[in-house]
C-alpha cells in the first residue's frame, strides 16, 4: 500500500469516526445550555454554516442564521423550519465586510434577545478551484475572512452574556493557514516566528502582514513575496484568522471567571460545498461537528486558544 493509499485510508477512518460521534446525543449531565442561549452563526444560509447552524438548534439552542441576501437567508430558515418545526432559529441580514450592518445587527441582538451566548464566525469567500490560484479578488477576501472575522468578534464581545459556562467564540479556518505547516507555509522565517511567538503576536503584526500582502498584489511582486504557494490569498486570510484567534484567546484570558469567553478555530477539511465546486471529499454534516463541539463542549473540559481539525487540536 502506498503512502497516499494509506493517508486515505486513515481519513476515511477518521470520518467513519465523525459520524459516529454525531450519534451520540449530549446527555443531560453535559447540557449546559437551553434555549434561552443564542448562538450566532455567519455566513449561514448554504454549507457547512447552515449545517452548523442546524445541529447548534438541533441541541436546542436558538440560532440566529445570518446572510448577505436577505432572500437567501430567509429561504434557509425556512428550509430549516420544514425539516423540523421545533426549531428555534431567527435570521438578520448581515454583510461582515459593512461596519454599519454590523452595528445593525449587534442593536437588533441586543434589542430582540438582550445579547448571544456563541458566536461562530463562518462566512468566508474563496474565488479558486483545483489548481487555480488567481489573487484577483485578494482583497475581498482578506475583507471577508480576515477583516470580517476581527470587526464582528469586536463588535460582538461586548454583547457576549456573562455565565459560569463560559461565552464562546468558534472561528472557522483552514489547514492552509497554518504558519508553520510542512507545506504551504511562510518563506520569511523571522515573520513565522513572530507570528507563532505569543509575545511578539500583536493584532498590528497581524494587519501589517496581511497589508504588505495586499500591496505587493496591487503593484504585481506578490509571486516573489514568500507567501503560502496553494490558494494563496485564502491561505494568507485563514493564517490571519488564526493568529487572531490566538491573540483574542490571550487578551479575553484575563477576565473573570462568570465573564470568560473560550476562542478557538476549526479546520472543517475538504467539504463538498460551493466553495470548492463539490469537490471536496468531506459532507457538510461531518464538516460542521468540530464547530459544534467547541460550541457546546463542557466549560471545565473548555480550551482556548487552539486550533482543531476532527475533534483533536492540531499545531498552528
Amino acid at each position: 500500500m502506498t503512502n497516499k493509499e494509506k493517508a486515505r485510508e486513515r481519513r476515511e477512518k477518521r470520518m467513519q469516526e465523525i459520524s459516529l460521534l454525531r450519534t451520540i446525543p449530549y446527555s443531560d449531565h453535559h447540557r449546559w445550555w437551553s434555549s434561552e442561549n443564542v448562538a450566532v452563526v455567519t455566513g449561514s444560509n448554504r454549507g457547512i454554516g447552515l449545517e452548523i447552524a442546524r445541529q447548534l438548534a438541533g441541541h436546542g439552542l436558538t440560532v440566529v442564521l445570518t446572510a448577505r441576501n436577505v432572500d437567501a437567508g430567509l429561504e434557509a430558515v425556512k428550509s430549516l423550519r420544514h425539516q423540523e418545526e421545533v426549531l428555534k432559529v431567527d435570521f438578520h441580514q448581515l454583510d461582515v465586510k459593512d461596519s454599519s450592518s454590523i452595528r445593525e445587527f449587534g442593536f437588533w441582538i441586543k434589542q430582540t434577545f438582550g445579547g448571544l451566548d456563541i458566536l461562530v464566525n463562518n462566512a468566508g469567500v474563496n474565488y479558486n478551484l483545483g489548481s487555480d490560484n488567481s489573487v484577483e479578488f485578494a482583497e475581498t477576501v482578506i475583507s471577508t475572512n480576515y477583516q470580517g472575522t476581527k470587526n464582528m468578534t469586536k463588535a460582538m464581545i461586548p454583547l457576549m452574556r456573562p455565565s459560569p459556562h463560559g461565552a464562546r467564540i468558534v472561528n472557522v479556518s483552514s489547514r492552509l493557514g497554518r504558519v508553520n505547516g510542512r507545506r504551504n507555509r511562510l518563506a520569511n522565517v523571522e515573520l513565522r516566528d513572530q507570528l507563532s511567538n505569543p509575545d511578539l503576536l500583536t493584532e498590528e503584526l497581524i494587519d501589517r502582514s496581511v497589508s504588505i500582502f495586499i500591496n505587493q498584489v496591487k503593484d504585481g511582486t506578490w509571486e516573489s513575496g514568500g507567501w503560502p504557494q496553494t490558494f494563496t490569498d485564502y491561505s494568507m486570510s485563514k493564517l490571519a484568522v488564526n493568529a487572531y484567534t490566538r491573540l483574542m484567546a490571550k487578551e479575553l484570558s484575563r477576565r473573570g471567571e462568570e465573564e470568560k469567553i473560550y476562542v478557538n478555530s476549526f479546520c472543517p477539511g475538504w467539504v463538498k460545498t460551493a466553495m470548492t465546486g463539490y469537490a471536496g471529499n468531506m459532507p457538510p454534516e461531518d464538516a460542521a461537528d468540530t464547530g459544534v463541539w467547541l460550541s457546546l463542549v463542557l466549560s471545565e473540559e473548555a480550551v482556548t486558544g487552539k486550533f482543531f481539525a476532527e475533534r483533536r487540536e492540531i499545531n498552528f
